[in-house]
């Protein structure tokens, strides 16, 4: 499957913690992350993680982008509520995007333990990619 990891800054460490916990699981997986995430979660874990552009720099928008072509299965977005984000209109686009495309986003560290639980079990929508490989 193919995920998306996104945190902004706050919610960083929390983030890399979570990689961390589930790396066993997340290491049979294709990895996206914005920037910083993604630099971050390398450096802490064995995983692989291709990384795009940070948040405020458009990556919010490549990760979209990935969304609209049916290139994602799962976003783990972590994000701080209580924190005014200067690239907001990305990030409600790159939510709407994953509305219209049915993929799950877990914005929180217990919605996101659920689904990354729920990988392995039956009904967990899994998309072929291989056509666009």
């Amino acid at each position: 499957m193919n995920i998306a990891l996104i945190s902004h800054d706050a919610l960083k460490k929390k983030m890399v913690n979570f990689a961390i916990a589930y790396e066993p699981l997340l290491l049979s997986h294709r990895l996206y992350a914005t920037g910083t995430t993604g630099t971050m979660i390398m450096e802490a874990t064995q995983l692989e993680v291709h990384r795009f552009l940070s948040g405020p720099l458009g990556g919010d928008q490549q990760i979209g982008a990935l969304v609209a072509e049916q290139n994602i299965d799962l976003i783990i977005f972590f994000r701080d509520p209580l924190t005014s984000q200067p690239h907001e209109p990305d990030i409600l686009a790159l939510l709407r995007l994953a509305d219209v495309h049915d993929i799950p986003v877990g914005t929180n560290l217990a919605t996101a333990e659920i689904l990354i639980r729920s990988l392995d079990q039956e009904g967990f929508i899994k998309r072929d990619h291989s056509q666009n490989d």
